[in-house]
């Protein structure tokens, strides 16, 4: 008979409804086994392990759904492959992918990896080799000649190498997809648009719609999600059309652009943080050099969020995650100080933003038959905070907040102690 691991007086946060308070929850192994009131909690047995949470909430663990493991402080796009020979990038995104499971997020989606970092990142990590989360992996980025990416001046000669796939035409597109997914990728990352921090803005279409409808339909007949970064109404509606999983940012979207979103079933993922760090640390004076991003930003922040809270409203399933990593505003590490911006900016309650960070980025994996929330026979991915996120979302900036992190019932670090037996009898019936 296996050992099982009770939390006991939690205030459950299970991803989907109200905070419930004085609950326990059993692990056996890798599931949780039991959700339920302490009246109606089955009893420890001596060499089970318990732990009291005297109220600290117990949440689901959560789902980082746009990562860069591999930018590593960048201050250009000439950065993301210059920067470092692949075989550092590679250590520096292992480092970047053990944080950010130790920030509480036990399920991340690539939005782009050089050199297919991120597919050796998620194998590593199932073979047990090192620590990080559940990833779906992300490769090289696709896209046209002269695009926003394929910025490198062409008098260096250097081309894309492990950057990004450059194609031209509907047959390049599917051929660069197929190649994507022969190489293990789980979602193929497209850029259709510039702006949102691209060097062209977000007008410029630098897909034809047939190119971006045969990259969407090659990626699902092999499996594969796919993505873009989609800033301009045009370029939004024609991926949605092609159906598209996950626009990424979504400055333009209109109520025609929603439509198309609850009709294809696709992710948004607005990465309000961005543009929010990026105004402010230009006008702290922290970031002089970027002011020629500061005009569209600043038009972001003044339109998107209310778009964002009107989307949400519809129904569109919304995600969280932004591009960390870029310049000494946005380090690794700071990555749950996106999560305040949504109900500071768009007007949405916290436990919805928790709803974005653990239901809908594990529905977006297609795991949530077995993650996303705190049910019984799920995965136990489970964060203990002492704090409240569902009245301030703040707490989970701090990492000394997160006393237990547990992925699949292996605890990732814990810094509480067990209860003793004497504080346990008669406690459970």
């Amino acid at each position: 008979m296996t050992n099982r691991t009770f939390l006991c007086g939690a205030r459950l946060i299970d991803g989907v409804n109200p905070p419930q308070n004085d609950m326990v929850v059993v692990i056996n192994d890798d599931r949780i086994m039991k959700v339920s009131s302490k009246a109606k909690a089955p009893a420890p047995r001596k060499k089970d392990t318990v732990y009291n949470l005297d109220g600290m909430a117990l949440m689901p663990g959560m789902a980082f759904c746009h990562y860069h493991p591999a930018y590593d402080n960048v201050n250009s796009l000439q950065e993301i492959d210059l920067k470092h020979p692949p075989t550092k990038l590679t250590l520096i995104a292992a480092k970047n992918a053990e944080l950010l499971l130790n920030c509480g997020y036990t399920m991340s989606v690539g939005a782009g990896a050089a050199h297919f970092i991120d597919v050796v990142l998620r194998d590593s990590i199932n073979s047990g080799l090192i620590p990080g989360p559940r990833i779906m992996a992300c490769g090289r980025d696709v896209v046209t000649t002269g695009d926003s990416v394929d910025s490198h001046p062409k008098w260096w000669g250097l081309g894309l190498q492990g950057l990004a796939k450059v194609c031209d035409g509907p047959d390049e597109f599917r051929r660069a997809v197929r190649e994507e997914i022969a190489n293990g990728v789980d979602i193929v990352k497209l850029y259709p648009t510039g702006g949102h921090g691209l060097p062209n803005d977000s007008e410029f279409l630098s897909m034809s719609e047939e190119e971006i409808h045969v990259a969407v339909r090659t990626a699902h007949e092999r499996g594969a999600k796919i993505r873009g970064h989609l800033i301009s109404q045009r370029g939004i509606k024609i991926a949605l059309e092609a159906g598209i999983d996950v626009v990424d940012h979504g400055d333009g979207l209109d109520d025609e652009c929603i439509e198309l979103f609850l009709k294809s079933g696709s992710y948004l993922a607005p990465s309000l943080y961005f543009p929010s760090r990026l105004v402010s640390g230009y006008l702290s004076g922290e970031a002089p050099g970027i002011a020629s991003m500061i005009p569209e930003l600043e038009h972001t922040l003044e339109n998107h969020p209310a778009k964002v809270k009107r989307a949400h409203d519809a129904g569109v399933p919304i995600v969280i995650g932004d591009d960390f990593g870029f310049g000494s505003l946005m380090p690794h590490g700071d990555y749950a100080k996106e999560l305040a911006v949504y109900p500071d900016l768009c007007g949405v309650s916290n436990l919805e933003v928790i709803k974005w960070a653990t239901h809908n980025g594990a529905a977006l994996q297609g795991r949530l038959d077995e993650l996303g929330t705190i049910a019984e026979g799920k995965l136990a991915d489970l964060l203990v905070v002492d704090g409240d996120p569902s009245k301030d979302l703040r707490v989970l900036q701090d990492r000394n907040n997160l006393k237990m992190i547990m992925k699949g019932g292996d605890v990732v670090r814990c810094s509480m102690t067990r209860s003793e037996e004497s504080e346990l009898a008669g406690s459970y019936r």
